[in-house]
């Protein structure tokens, strides 16, 4: 009941004017940012974030949650229609999506994205709300032994199924540690990996870092490769026969959207894969259920493996946020990117986050509910400005993009030396995608390095350097163990996925 009222108490702090206006504009923002392909919401967070220094927390944060919730929602308009994901989790939804838009269905497509977002969305945060609370309660027991067993878990998990390849994932997940050690030793006071340069004795700033890889980097790499006209957009069609969802079409998706939102939830949670992994297992289980004439539409546009995906999509988005604010982990990038806007404020996420600053947190998760009934608002009738979005030439949007990067830069610290950082991160950034190296490890390492060797650190000192101590709780057989299983798991659903990826394409020949 106490959390009942504090979600109120929430309620009452998000529906002022104010900040539903901060909801709108980040839900807006990240609905467009989701639609444009090669631009996710941790880009967009990572160059807005030296903007909102100047606001108050708790509008901040609803203004990066906004854009998290949307980016996953935009993403669907740009699979269905250009067969491009906006984000990496919409790569299931082009399968069937867009092969529904070229026979006409592009607005049914649409309609059930943006549906069973809403529903799945909504049904993850009442799940978020009553979990996390129960989280907290287990984690303010867990010792620093524990955490480190929990941070292993996630570097692992990040590095290796975050890509194509396991030792590129984890090569940029080394990077990505090395980078979290430049600067001055906590412990001894010493410089490390400095090479002289005293712009680099406070350490390489994270938004430097996030700023350089995914919009430098992702810039430069798009203007390598898209060299030709205007990119050529499906038709939404609404047309007698081609309009919005039908009774058949309802009756074929609110299954989907519920069975994606229980899929999609629990391995949010957990440093699996995130909504990669859960849309690949929902769409699979579709297909595995359908009957009749609707399995046989499956690769050339069933409305079930947009529903599905899409809700568990979503479902994920509020997942991720369950450790994050409960144990201070993040398993995406751009949860790692909102862990760094907390901690810009002085906040440290973690099992007393709900304690220090409740109103903050309860605030947060109210307008994730205000901002998935605004998403849902502007989806549906929006879609023909979403399709003219999709129409901006290349050069304009990427060299706006680079404007915007090196401005939020500079305001960082206020000096060319960041620049410079930015330059250098922005030419690995994309030798980086070039050569298919996933740029999230690397930032959420660099972000959870630091931490990782504090805890170490810590757990070696109260042991008196008993490596043996780092399995000594019931807790890290627990998480060694479910690592275990995780990766053997992970590795088996990727090898589904990458077979199933290929069927529908022989099935439409």
């Amino acid at each position: 009941m106490d959390n009942l009222n504090l979600l109120m108490e929430g309620f009452a702090t998000a529906a002022q004017p104010i900040y539903l206006l901060y909801a709108l504009f980040g839900v807006f923002v990240g609905t467009a940012v989701g639609v444009l392909p090669g631009i996710g919401p941790a880009m967009t967070v990572a160059l807005l974030m030296p903007i909102t220094y100047s606001l108050e927390p708790t509008a901040a944060l609803i203004v990066f949650a906004g854009i998290y919730y949307g980016g996953m929602y935009g993403g669907s308009t740009t699979s269905i229609l250009l067969n491009t994901p906006g984000e990496s989790a919409s790569i299931v939804t082009a399968l069937e999506g867009n092969k529904m838009a070229k026979v006409g269905r592009g607005a049914a497509a649409l309609a059930t994205a943006a549906i069973g977002s809403f529903v799945a969305g909504t049904i993850a945060t009442v799940l978020l709300t009553f979990l996390a609370p129960v989280i907290v309660e287990y984690a303010i027991n867990l010792g620093p032994v524990d955490f480190v067993a929990l941070m292993v878990v996630a570097f692992l998990t990040i590095g290796a199924l975050l890509g194509s390849s396991v030792l590129r994932g984890m090569a940029s997940l080394a990077l990505g540690l090395f980078i979290g050690l430049v600067g001055v030793d906590d412990t001894t006071a010493q410089q490390r990996y400095t090479m002289g340069v005293p712009g680099l004795a406070d350490g390489i700033d994270v938004v430097l870092v996030a700023v350089g890889l995914f919009a430098l980097g992702e810039a430069l790499y798009v203007a390598g490769r898209l060299r030709r006209g205007p990119v050529e957009v499906m038709s939404v069609g609404r047309g007698r026969g081609t309009g919005w969802m039908t009774r058949d079409d309802w009756g074929r998706s609110w299954k989907p959207w519920l069975r994606g939102t229980f899929i999609g939830f629990p391995i949010g949670t957990v440093p699996a894969g995130g909504a990669d992994v859960s849309t690949f297992l929902s769409y699979a289980a579709e297909r595995k259920l359908a009957k009749g004439k609707n399995r046989k539409e499956f690769g050339r546009g069933a409305i079930e493996g947009v529903a599905g995906p899409e809700a568990a999509n979503n479902a994920a988005a509020a997942g991720v946020l369950v450790p994050l604010l409960t144990l201070g982990i993040p398993t995406t990038a751009t949860a790692a990117m909102m862990l760094t806007a907390f901690q810009r404020y002085q906040i440290q996420p973690g099992p007393l986050l709900m304690e220090t600053n409740a109103a903050l947190v309860w605030a947060l998760i109210a307008s994730l509910y205000i901002g998935n009934v605004m998403l849902l608002v502007l989806n549906l009738p929006l879609v023909g400005l979403w399709v003219k979005i999709l129409q901006i030439p290349r050069p304009y949007l990427y060299s706006g993009i680079l404007v915007f990067a090196g401005l939020g830069a500079y305001s960082v610290n206020f000096a060319t030396m960041d620049l410079a950082i930015l330059l250098v991160v922005g030419i690995l950034g994309f030798f980086m995608r070039q050569y298919g190296y996933p740029v999230a490890p690397m930032v959420v390492a660099m972000i959870l390095g630091p931490m990782f060797e504090v805890q170490l650190r810590r757990s070696l000192q109260i042991s008196q350097n008993d490596l043996g101590a780092l399995v000594s709780t019931p807790f890290t057989w627990f998480v060694y163990s479910a690592l275990v299983l995780l990766f053997a798991a992970s590795f088996w659903i990727k090898k589904r996925q990458k077979a199933m990826e290929e069927e529908p394409l022989e099935v439409a020949a």
